[in-house]
């Protein structure tokens, strides 16, 4: 059995959560608690309550043309559920509104990863340079004319069969690119990428398969574990765009058991989840991540994942000397907070992700007189949290967000509307295809009072035009739901009134909230389902990703197949295919 010694820091978090806001959440209708398997930190605080598969008759086409979707289904990620009305094919045309294609590139050097990518913008020598990467695959594209984007870089693990224990041509052994923020430092007269080092997502230890989980598969847990290489993140100076410019300036561990987060033992395996997706960092005193400390932070009914993220916030004064200044989150995500866990109605249903995804959600930071962040934990909701003294975050309201079982229930929240209409944007996404789980809504909530955001309004949901012979696009096949409006990293202001989201089998869709009483679609660019180098399994995964030069005004699609320079002159404004103006520093609010 695996035991874990009571150290201070494990106390220290657990007053922290104590002293942390409770969410209000329905009581389960479980029975009694179920014994605790041979690992300690796996939450089995309720009686197992996965759904049941879905009556095909209960969901579908409706006679009005709309389809309804199932209530709650089981996490299915990897087989086709077809209904009448769905197409036998996936469509390989293309559709678009008040939108034109500028450019188009295929194949796998612009497809990094078929199901997902980050992607950065940096300025290098009066050329703009477009970061595409997941892990180990990585692109560096020269994209200063976006008619003639040119593959600089091709970064892979192809060569060691993408095994990241192993060195490649272009990796050491353990080394990859995680998602990342890249920001000027004024203290160094150069970028400062930071990269977050995490717990690998898509694993072969464990799957979503009852007795091949985390609860019934105790091996699978066991090597997990037993795994090692750095949980937390790296910082780098970049004096180019190439691999070869990036210099190492700090190597973190937010695993809270170590002695010296700066000094790690990177020859044992470390735990907690390491810092997740994009750090938020532009470039001042205040970074702030998505972390589990530590493995007691394990909270999370989803399957094939250990941990429950809460948040930190972090000192990077000094890029080379990053400095822990505090962790925070909800009560029941940590071993032992059981009572706060049960309260929960996802409690046992072994399908939900509850914790962080991303990190905080930042309207303005703290360094330029911003107050609030806002927080979303898929089943644990959203959270609103005073961050003006980082030092001491803490939380000061809260919103349930309604459950939607399986896929994704928040993960993004769009701030960049907040400082001039007090509303929020927050959405989950689908992990299922043929629309086996319930749509995924873009909810609008108003946080005027922070301490009281509530629920006003939803996006509307994007409709496939007549041309494609369809009346909804669950019948085009794939997933279909709102992803994520791309990053806080883009070049220039975001634009007041205008979200974009990436949607899956529905493309780009644009939406005008200057009207927050009524949202409207502004303008689509929907691709083809695939290319003729798209293998078949990932055919459902069309456009994972929008990523917006704002001060360009272009728009770039992520896709299964490739990617896709877009401009839209009625919605973001004329376009400028050539240098920019100024060249990328700091993300703005």
């Amino acid at each position: 059995m695996r035991t874990l010694r009571p150290t201070p820091v494990r106390v220290a978090l657990a007053a922290t959560a104590a002293a942390a806001v409770t969410a209000t959440f329905l009581v389960p209708t479980s029975g009694e608690a179920v014994a605790a398997p041979a690992d300690p930190d796996i939450p089995t605080v309720c009686e197992d309550r996965r759904p049941d598969p879905v009556d095909p008759g209960s969901y579908g086409m409706q006679l009005d043309k709309s389809f309804l979707h199932p209530a709650l289904t089981p996490l299915d990620e990897e087989n086709p559920h077809p209904f009448p009305g769905r197409g036998a094919e996936y469509d390989t045309k293309s559709y678009s509104k008040n939108m034109k294609v500028e450019a188009a590139y295929e194949g796998a050097d612009f497809t990094p990863d078929y199901f997902h990518t980050w992607q950065n913008i940096v300025d290098f020598d009066g050329r703009r340079y477009l970061f595409q990467y997941d892990r180990s695959e990585g692109r560096v594209y020269d994209v200063t004319d976006v008619k003639k984007v040119k593959v600089v870089e091709k970064l892979t693990r192809e060569d060691v069969g993408g095994d990241e224990s192993k060195a490649s041509r272009d990796w050491a052994a353990g080394d990859y690119w995680g998602g990342s923020t890249v920001q000027w430092s004024k203290r160094l007269g150069a970028y400062v990428m930071v990269v977050s080092f995490e717990d690998k997502r898509q694993i072969s230890e464990l799957s979503d398969e009852p007795g091949h989980d985390k609860y019934g598969n105790p091996e699978g847990v066991a090597k997990l574990r037993a795994k090692k290489g750095l949980k937390g993140f790296k910082v780098y100076r970049l004096d180019g765009p190439r691999k070869k410019d990036w210099k190492l300036l700090s190597t973190v561990s937010t695993d809270s058991t170590q002695r010296d987060p700066l000094h790690s033992d990177l020859g044992k395996p470390q735990q907690g989840s390491g810092s997740l997706d994009v750090p938020y960092w532009t470039g001042g005193k205040y970074m702030f991540l998505a972390v589990a400390p530590n493995d007691t932070y394990s909270g999370n009914e989803y399957p094939t994942n250990l941990h429950s993220a809460g948040y930190q916030s972090w000192d990077m004064s000094d890029p080379a000397h990053p400095k822990l200044l505090d962790t925070w989150h909800l009560p029941g995500q940590v071993t032992g907070e059981s009572a706060a866990y049960r309260k929960n109605p996802r409690c046992g249903n072994r399908t939900s992700w509850m914790g962080a995804r991303m990190p905080l959600f930042v309207p303005k930071p703290p360094e330029q007189g911003g107050r609030y962040a806002f927080a979303v934990q898929g089943g644990l909701g959203l959270t609103v949290l005073d961050i003006s003294n980082p030092a001491r975050m803490k939380a000061v309201g809260h919103l349930d967000l309604p459950p939607s079982v399986a896929g994704t229930e928040g993960d993004n929240i769009d701030v960049s509307q907040y400082e001039k209409t007090g509303m929020v944007y927050v959405s989950g996404y689908p992990l299922t295809e043929d629309c086996y789980e319930p749509y995924k809504e873009i909810f609008q909530v108003d946080a005027k009072d922070p301490a009281h955001p509530r629920i006003v309004g939803r996006l509307p949901r994007p409709k496939p035009p007549k041309a494609s012979g369809i009346t909804d696009f669950c019948q085009r096949r794939g997933s279909f739901g709102p992803k994520r409006t791309g990053y806080y990293t883009n070049p220039g202001s975001h634009q007041a009134g205008v979200l974009s989201y990436g949607f899956y089998n529905a493309g780009v869709q644009f939406f005008d909230v200057t009207k927050p009483q009524k949202p409207e679609i502004e303008a689509y660019f929907v691709p083809k389902a695939y290319g003729k180098d798209t293998p078949d399994y990932a055919y459902g995964n069309q456009t994972h990703g929008v990523y917006v030069e704002w001060d360009r005004n272009i728009a770039w699609a992520l896709t299964n197949h490739g990617i896709y320079a877009l401009s839209a002159p009625k919605v973001l404004g004329k376009p400028n295919l050539g240098r920019p103006a100024e060249p990328f520093r700091n993300s703005k609010p």
